[in-house]
């Protein structure tokens, strides 16, 4: 027989990315008296990750809890980014309700479509929170119609059309159910949860089932698993058997060593815990999420959504440029395979292939960013290696023909710049869907372009639009393949001798384009060392010294003037890079190099 737990709620916060889920989960946390009053916390407390805190963005879905009013709260902060949208699908099963931020400006946006239309088809509960109601330009009741439009568009039933709003400025910690409202705290949002989060079911004199939705790993314990007991209840040192919808033959003997139930920010140790606790476990060696805990006498995995498929890939190769193991402590093919196939253990989204070359992997995921933050992240660890240009995965039809990852692209951008989009973005393969002018003198434009054709765009769109323009995309399907796509107009200037840059060679160097370095820097032949404006690519020499002879003209030896150098980011090398070029990534510098290095060679490849 089900009961309902009152004493839980579990709940997701989800939103497009920006729009202040992690803001808004700190001041949960605050005012539920996580942290004493004296107690400095830093901002976005949940993003754990150096990545995330410096780019502001959610990488990992987060597990906390909060207690309001002798309820225990449990809440998962995920991320907005379409790169990690498999986390978000994991998680909502986890939970009875999401929390849906939107931005009182923005309105709902790409993410914000994506992440309802999975907790509606969930059927979960709603709790719609305007967010960000004291920005200036703010336009609350709008974007609560946009909300509802939304809704109907993603065949909300009934009852989620009738969800309650709440507006909310997680910035200053207040909420309240009407504009205007007198009110100090986030107490309104909580008692909205309380009363419309639907308290979590299941059977405790059941058979235990535990669905394992996100995996935490631990230099010290291993894999640790995350879910929630739909039935039964889970305790320390008694035997399991782990079960897989998608595995039929999977069926493993196991015992839960330990068991952690999560308040705040910690993790706390349980002996035993029932139906609707959100549990983490250790001690099984090879739990992977969609893994069902189940009790000898009662096998039945429960069913999860499969896991979206990487549409874009990349190889990792070990660095054999004239620096290499330089300046890297992980240098090796084994030290690369081991970190791939290590990431494996809490990325689900990733797939990593050995490649016919010792010296290679091929490495997929969602998108740019997904594969930019391994590449960052193996980078702060220490490892030295170099990637090759991001392609996208084809798939063929029955009858045979190329199918290719097409995006839905919402951009908004100042008036004038949406001529320059729409122009780029139409040389890229995109199709414009609509078109519409927004406040503040923006214009909206909507999109359907392949995947490839977005492939370094990002850092064209922001010079095109002054650092003023919004580009939001997401996978929508595999399409027929839309023809080729000249990517780069401009070509590469490349050193032909190694040594160290000179002020000489460089100023000589400068006039034919934008360089990527300055005096004083090591190089080697083969490197490329910067950007040729007209095309094509040319040969120089950075090293070159002025020739000394015992005549001198007056004014000759006036000091050289140097343009200031760009230089590129992780990202930007990333999306510079042509087929025959790769990114030499290392802990200290990021370089770009032709694959093969010496010009005849390069020249006799070429002709083939």
């Amino acid at each position: 027989m089900n009961i309902k737990r009152e004493d839980t709620r579990n709940i997701a916060i989800i939103a497009h990315v920006d729009h202040g889920k992690t803001t808004l989960v700190d001041e949960l946390l605050k005012q539920s008296g996580v942290f004493r009053s004296n107690q400095v916390v830093q901002e976005r407390v949940m993003d754990s990750n150096d990545i995330e805190r410096e780019r502001g963005i959610t990488i990992l879905s987060k597990n906390t809890a909060v207690f309001y009013k002798d309820v225990k709260i449990n809440i998962i902060d995920t991320p907005g980014h379409a790169d990690f949208g498999g986390e978000v699908e994991r998680v909502l099963k986890m939970v009875d309700g999401v929390v849906l931020v939107v931005d009182a400006f923005e309105g709902p946006m790409p993410q914000t479509k994506f992440v309802l239309k999975k907790a509606l088809e969930l059927n979960l509960a709603v709790i719609v929170c305007i967010n960000k109601i004291d920005r200036p330009e703010a336009r609350p009741d709008e974007v609560i119609d946009e909300v509802l439009e939304l809704l109907i568009d993603l065949d909300a039933s009934e009852e989620q059309l009738d969800c309650p709003f709440v507006y909310a400025s997680a910035k200053e910690g207040v909420a309240m159910l009407e504009i205007g409202d007198d009110s100090n705290s986030m107490q309104p949002l909580f008692e909205t949860i309380i009363n419309h989060i639907p308290a979590p079911e299941g059977d405790p004199d059941k058979g235990t089932q535990v669905l394992i939705s996100t995996i935490d790993y631990n230099e010290y314990v291993g894999r640790i698993g995350v879910g929630k007991v739909s039935n039964g209840s889970i305790r320390v040192n008694e035997d399991a058997i782990i079960v897989n919808a998608h595995d039929p033959e999977k069926r493993r003997k196991v015992k839960v060593s330990k068991l952690y139930e999560f308040d705040g920010l910690n993790k706390v140790e349980v002996e035993k815990a029932g139906v609707g606790s959100i549990v983490a476990i250790s001690g099984i060696s090879d739990i992977h999420i969609g893994d069902t805990l189940c009790s000898p006498d009662f096998v039945e995995p429960i069913p999860f959504q499969k896991i979206s498929e990487p549409t874009i890939s990349m190889n990792f190769l070990v660095n054999d440029s004239p620096l290499a193991g330089r300046e890297g402590k992980f240098v090796t093919s084994r030290h690369l395979r081991e970190r791939l196939y290590k990431e494996l253990n809490t990325d689900v989204s990733l797939r990593v292939e050995d490649t016919e070359n010792t010296d290679c992997f091929k490495v997929s995921g969602r998108g740019e960013l997904h594969l930019s933050v391994l590449i960052e992240n193996m980078r702060r660890e220490g490892y030295e290696f170099a990637v090759s240009k991001a392609e996208v995965i084809y798939h063929k039809d029955e009858k045979g023909h190329l199918l290719e990852p097409m995006e839905q692209a919402v951009i908004d951008v100042p008036d004038e710049f949406s001529g320059i989009v729409i122009e780029k973005l139409s040389f890229r393969k995109g199709e414009l869907q609509g078109m519409s002018r927004s406040n503040g003198g923006y214009t909206r434009l909507e999109f359907l372009i392949p995947s490839r054709g977005l492939i370094g765009y990002r850092g064209e769109f922001m010079t095109d639009t002054k650092g003023n323009g919004i580009l939001n995309t997401i996978f929508d399907s595999y399409g027929p393949y839309k023809g080729d796509i000249a990517y780069r107009q401009t070509g590469s200037l490349i050193a032909f001798e190694a040594g160290e840059t000179i002020t000489y060679g460089l100023f000589n160097a400068q006039e034919r384009g934008t360089l990527f370095l300055g005096p004083g820097e090591q190089v080697y032949q083969g490197m490329v060392v910067g950007e040729n404006p007209k095309g094509g690519d040319i040969e120089l020499n950075v090293c070159k010294r002025k020739q000394m002879t015992n005549t001198r003209a007056s004014g000759s030896d006036e000091a050289l003037k140097l343009v200031p150098h760009k230089v590129l980011s992780l990202e930007q090398a990333l999306d510079f890079i042509e087929n025959d070029e790769l990114v030499e990534v290392t802990p200290k510098n990021i370089r770009i190099r032709k694959k093969i290095l010496d010009p005849k060679q390069r020249m006799r490849a070429n002709k083939k």
